[in-house]
């Protein structure tokens, strides 16, 4: 079993900062991408960036330039810092994991169980 247990959410005003972390756990052999998503109330979830095992980054056009996204392979943990927020950032992030339990080579996706960001104007 794999489990993804993110923390780090929680109030913020308009151009504040957070930081959000996921670390994964269980019977893990090796973790590829590693991402965030977010699902604000009535709309679809969406990726707000990832980063692969060597560290390449992809991000949302709408977050490029104010959030950042990191991770420790070490840890299994991966990392999202934002700033500049905006009341638009709301929404419950998701943290994601493709990840390859021992005795097999065949990645599976895993989420964290969410944490809310709400971002007050």
């Amino acid at each position: 079993q794999v489990q993804l247990v993110e923390s780090g959410g929680g109030l913020v005003q308009d151009g504040g900062s957070l930081r959000l972390s996921c670390a994964a756990s269980g019977s893990i052999f090796s973790i590829n991408t590693m991402g965030w998503y977010r699902q604000a109330p009535g709309k679809q979830r969406e990726l707000v960036a990832d980063i692969t095992s060597g560290g390449n980054t992809n991000y949302a056009d709408s977050v490029k330039g104010r959030f950042t996204i990191s991770r420790d392979n070490a840890k299994n943990t991966v990392y999202l810092q934002m700033n500049s927020l905006k009341p638009e950032d709301t929404a419950v992030y998701y943290c994601n994991a493709h990840v390859a339990r021992y005795g097999s080579t065949w990645y599976s996706g895993y989420w964290g169980q969410g944490t809310q960001v709400t971002v007050s104007s």
